[in-house]
């Protein structure tokens, strides 16, 4: 199973840091967030990671070749990532949906622990890592699941209750049924400005989606501000 993660965008939210910097490079904790994500991909036994990138990639092509140990990377150049949403960096990737794979967003930080259970509860098919909805917060991916089924994922879960959070990781077994439904989520009128996770909400009206619930006290954040940041140093 391979890494796939998606950092191909500006990361405005997190201006001035982001100004110059790409947005997996900024700092959090003295080490780049791309480093603490590829460190606990290793940890948990991936055979390797796809870097997609955009934004100011030559840095992130430098930053991969001055880094040592595992795992092994390949860069991958998503030309659309200033007009398309974080679907199109799924597209520049599509390459590597047919074997199994573990797809993440490139700002967000990870106990390794995490990707270690998800690696090992494999499942045929489509899963997505949640974890229990307590009180929603600013941005969330919401989810709707019974039990291991997901029922349905969005911003906005109109005339559906919000049961999880995804943590933005998606696992598959591999097969079709990804990258098929990303092909018609795509192809659809205004597509290319579609969060990937509309591709996990078409896998869930077909095919379906296992919902994977996390460890208890696994820590995860996503770094979407500067208080982010100070919020995963402060934990």
């Amino acid at each position: 199973m391979k890494a796939i993660i998606l950092a191909a965008g500006h990361g405005s939210r997190l201006l001035p840091l982001t100004l110059s910097t790409p947005k997996c490079l900024v700092q959090v904790g003295g080490r780049a967030i791309l480093d603490s994500q590829l460190d606990a991909v290793a940890a948990a036994g991936f055979d390797g990671a796809v870097i997609v990138g955009g934004y100011r990639i030559d840095q992130i092509a430098a930053h991969l070749a001055g880094r040592r140990g595992d795992p092994p990377t390949t860069l991958v150049f998503n030309p659309f990532w200033s007009v398309a949403n974080s679907i199109g960096s799924v597209w520049a990737a599509r390459a590597h949906l047919g074997a199994a794979f573990a797809l993440m967003n490139g700002d967000t930080l990870f106990d390794a622990a995490i990707l270690q259970a998800a690696r090992a509860e494999p499942a045929p098919g489509v899963t997505l890592v949640v974890e229990p909805l307590h009180e929603p917060g600013l941005d969330d991916m919401l989810v709707e699941a019974e039990g291991e089924r997901v029922i349905a994922v969005g911003k906005h879960l109109v005339g559906h209750q919000a049961t999880d959070r995804s943590l933005g990781l998606i696992l598959s077994g591999g097969g079709t049924a990804y990258a098929d439904a990303l092909c018609a989520v795509i192809g659809e009128d205004e597509g290319i400005h579609a969060y990937h996770h509309a591709v996990v909400r078409r896998v869930a009206e077909g095919a379906g989606v296992r919902a994977l619930r996390i460890p208890a006290g696994a820590r995860w954040q996503e770094i979407d501000r500067p208080e982010d940041i100070a919020q995963w140093q402060a934990s």
